[in-house]
C-alpha cells in the first residue's frame, strides 16, 4: 500500500530527459527513461529532429521536439565536433524556453519538473536547467575506462603521447595501464575541436549527480577512482538495456525474420557481425569480410547497415559468387534486433566495432568477441575487452579475408575462444546477480530514486 501511495506522488514529478541525436546515446537514455517511469515519475524525451526516437513505442512518455538545431551542411560534413559544438550552442536556447513552457503550465497542476537529466554530450542543458533553477544529473554513456582516458588527453598532449605519431605503437601510456599508445582515441584531423568538446563534456558543473550506464563487475575499481575526485554521487546503474524493460530504442528498422533463421542453427554455432551505427568501409574491405565470413565455415549473421559501404546503397557490391558459397550458412540483413540476437542460444560469438553499448550487451549475454574498433572511445574499450576482462580477440590487422576466417575460426571453434565463452560466462552470471535485490545496480537505482525524489 505504501508503496502505491509513493508510486502516486512520483507520477506528479516529471523528469526531463535530454537526448542527444545518435543511437549509440539515444538507446542507453530511453533505457532510463523506462526504468524511471517503471518507478514512477513521468517522462519527457527532449529530442532533436534528425535522428529522433519513435514516439509510438513510448505510448507513456512526453515527446517534446526541440526545433531545428543544425544547418543541413553540418550534418553532412561528419565533422563531429562541429555538429557537437553547434548541437550545444543552438539548443540552449530553445531548451530554455520548453523548460519554462512546461513550468509555466505546471502551475496549473500538482506536477513539478523534478530534475533534468541530460546525456554529458549535450552540456548545454545543464546551463538551461540551471538558468531556470532546476535541478540536473549528468548522464555517462561511455564506460569509465573511457572517461578516465579523456580526463588525461591534455596532459598526454602536452607530453607528446596524444595524438600518438605512430597509431601502431605498442608503447604503454604513462599511469593509463593497460592502454598502449595505440588505444587511445581517434579523431579525424586536428584533435583541438574535439578536445574542446570533451572538457564541456567532462565539466559536469552544477550537476547534482553523475549516472554511468555500466555495473561494478567490470569497473568497480576505476569507479573507485573517479568517485574519489567527484563532488557529487555517483550511480553505477547498468548495464541499463537489463534493468529496464523492454523497450524498442533502434532509430534503424530491424529485420527480426533472422531470429527464425537463428532458431534453425545449432548452440553457440553462429557468429554475428555487426560494425554499429557509424562505422562504414570500403568496397575492398567489404569484398575481404564477406570472404573470410564465407571461408571461415562457420553460420554468420551480417548486419550491414544501408549506406554503410561507401559507393553503395546497400549489398550490390558484394562480390559475385558469394551467395552461391555461403547458401544457407549465412544471413545478410540490414539491421538485426541485436539484445534479441545476443541473447539467442545459437550465437556464440560477436565481430564488433566495441562500442559501449554492444559491449556492455555482448558481455550481459556471455557471448566473447572479435574487436575490430573503429574511432572514439572504441579502442578503450576493445583494450579492456582483451586485456582485462578477457572476453575479447584482438583483430588489429587489415581486413584481409585469410585474417578474418581465421579470427572466425579461433573464436569460434578454438580452445582460446572456448576459454573466453567460459569467462564471459562468468560475467554473465555477475551481472544478473548485480541487477537483483541487494546487487549494486539494483542498490544504486534505489538510491538514484531516494535523491530524485529528495531534489
Amino acid at each position: 500500500m505504501r508503496e502505491m501511495e509513493e508510486r502516486g506522488q512520483r507520477s506528479n514529478r516529471r523528469l526531463v530527459l535530454v537526448a542527444c541525436p545518435y543511437q549509440g546515446h539515444i538507446t542507453p537514455m530511453l533505457n532510463l527513461a523506462s526504468l524511471l517511469h517503471s518507478k514512477g515519475f513521468s517522462i519527457v524525451i527532449a529530442h532533436t529532429q534528425f535522428n529522433h526516437p519513435h514516439p509510438s513505442g513510448f505510448p507513456n512518455f512526453t515527446f517534446a521536439p526541440i526545433p531545428n538545431c543544425l544547418p543541413k551542411d553540418f550534418l553532412s560534413s561528419g565533422d563531429a565536433a562541429a555538429i557537437f559544438a553547434s548541437l550545444n550552442t543552438n539548443c540552449e536556447g530553445p531548451l530554455r524556453q520548453l523548460l519554462s513552457d512546461m513550468m509555466a503550465q505546471d502551475e496549473a497542476t500538482e506536477s513539478k519538473i523534478s530534475c533534468v537529466i541530460y546525456d554529458t554530450l549535450m552540456y548545454c542543458a545543464d546551463a538551461a536547467a540551471h538558468y531556470m533553477k532546476l535541478p540536473s544529473m549528468a548522464l555517462r554513456t561511455s564506460s569509465i575506462g573511457t572517461q578516465l582516458i579523456f580526463s588525461e588527453l591534455p596532459w598526454l598532449r602536452r607530453e607528446g603521447y596524444f595524438p600518438p605519431k605512430d597509431h601502431s605503437s605498442k608503447d604503454p601510456v604513462p599511469g593509463a595501464y593497460p592502454l598502449r599508445c595505440k588505444d587511445l582515441p581517434l579523431f579525424n584531423g586536428d584533435p583541438e575541436p574535439m578536445m574542446r568538446v570533451i572538457a564541456m563534456m567532462l565539466d559536469i558543473k552544477t550537476s547534482s549527480a553523475i549516472l554511468w550506464n555500466t555495473v561494478d563487475c567490470l569497473e568497480k575499481q576505476l569507479s573507485d577512482q573517479v568517485q574519489k575526485k567527484c563532488h557529487v554521487p555517483f550511480f553505477s546503474l547498468g548495464p541499463l538495456h537489463k534493468v529496464a524493460p523492454a523497450s524498442p530504442t533502434s532509430i534503424l528498422e530491424e529485420e527480426t525474420d533472422c531470429l527464425l533463421w537463428l532458431d534453425k542453427q545449432a548452440n553457440n554455432s553462429v557468429i554475428y557481425v555487426s560494425l554499429g551505427s557509424l562505422a562504414s568501409m570500403d568496397e575492398r574491405e567489404f569484398a575481404e569480410t564477406a570472404w573470410g565470413l564465407a571461408n571461415s565455415g562457420q553460420p554468420f549473421l551480417w548486419a550491414v547497415r544501408p549506406g554503410s559501404v561507401r559507393g553503395s546503397e546497400w549489398i550490390e557490391l558484394l562480390p559475385e559468387g558469394f551467395k552461391e558459397a555461403i547458401g544457407d550458412t549465412g544471413r545478410v540483413v540490414r539491421w538485426a534486433p541485436q539484445k534479441d540476437v545476443l541473447a539467442h542460444r545459437a550465437v556464440g560469438g560477436f565481430w564488433t566495432h566495441c562500442g559501449w553499448n554492444s559491449t556492455l550487451e555482448s558481455i550481459s549475454e556471455g557471448v566473447p568477441m572479435i574487436c575490430r574498433p573503429c574511432f572514439m572511445d572504441q579502442n578503450v574499450n576493445a583494450r579492456y575487452l582483451c586485456h582485462v576482462w578477457r572476453v575479447g580477440l584482438e583483430f588489429d590487422v587489415d581486413l584481409d579475408q585469410k585474417e578474418i576466417e581465421q579470427a572466425v575460426r579461433r573464436l569460434m571453434a578454438g580452445e582460446e575462444g572456448k576459454e573466453m565463452r567460459l569467462r564471459a560466462a562468468a560475467f554473465k552470471d555477475q551481472i544478473e546477480l548485480s541487477i537483483k535485490k541487494s546487487g549494486s545496480s539494483h542498490t544504486a537505482i534505489e538510491e538514484l530514486v531516494n535523491l530524485i525524489i529528495s531534489l
